[in-house]
């Protein structure tokens, strides 16, 4: 698997809020973007999830040299919403993200009742939704990543509002996942616990981007 992000640019409204963005990710690989408020990180990865329309460049997803039609289709997105129903167990809400999004050739989902014991909320998956902390709910929202496979996460500021331990349980998934073969592209403020990264600080125009 190999993700080829080129030149790229996309507009917020009609201003033009970055241009020329260009990396390349294979199998393993992960992408740390960072930079101020209103640079362009969310921007930057709902454009690569297919959420926004490039206004230039060009976003490539290709296996054993075969580039697939639409890049969107082997991504998972988690932003700032959690995208669950308040009304809903818990379990329901997994169940029916496991069935939607199904799973990406090569790889298998977990069951919801997995994916809960992966983040050691098995207990509450009877719960509505609405129900738990925003802690809770976060690492459930994470979840979702686990039910369908996708070989490429993309997430928006993944940590927001989780505590010391679920930081470090969301670290051991993301470095599951990268051991599996798959791709992570994690726009943040914080450290991840993501060791041999790429790192890209968006700056509105310009960008910068360097290996670590």
């Amino acid at each position: 698997m190999r993700l080829e992000v080129r030149d790229l640019a996309a507009l917020r409204g009609e201003e033009r809020i970055f241009s020329g963005v260009t990396f390349s990710l294979s199998a393993g690989g992960a992408l740390v973007v960072t930079g101020r408020n209103g640079s362009g990180k969310s921007t930057l990865i709902r454009t690569i999830a297919g959420l926004l329309p490039q206004d230039d460049g060009e976003v490539k997803v290709s296996r054993a040299g075969q580039t697939m039609p639409r890049a969107a289709e082997a991504c998972h997105y988690l932003g700032h919403r959690n995208a669950m129903k308040r009304e809903l167990s818990v379990e329901e809400n997994l169940d029916f993200w496991k069935r939607f999004m199904g799973d990406f050739e090569g790889g298998e989902g977990l069951t919801p009742e997995e994916a809960a014991e992966s983040l050691g909320l098995t207990t509450i998956l009877h719960l509505p939704f609405g129900y738990l902390s925003a802690g809770q709910q976060r690492r459930m929202a994470m979840a979702k990543l686990l039910v369908a496979w996708r070989p490429i996460w993309l997430l928006d500021e993944p940590t927001a509002a989780l505590d010391v331990q679920s930081e470090a349980i969301f670290a051991g998934l993301m470095k599951a996942h990268r051991q599996k073969g798959g791709i992570i592209i994690a726009a943040t403020h914080q450290e991840l616990g993501l060791e041999a990264v790429q790192r890209l600080v968006m700056k509105g125009f310009e960008y910068v981007g360097e290996m670590v």
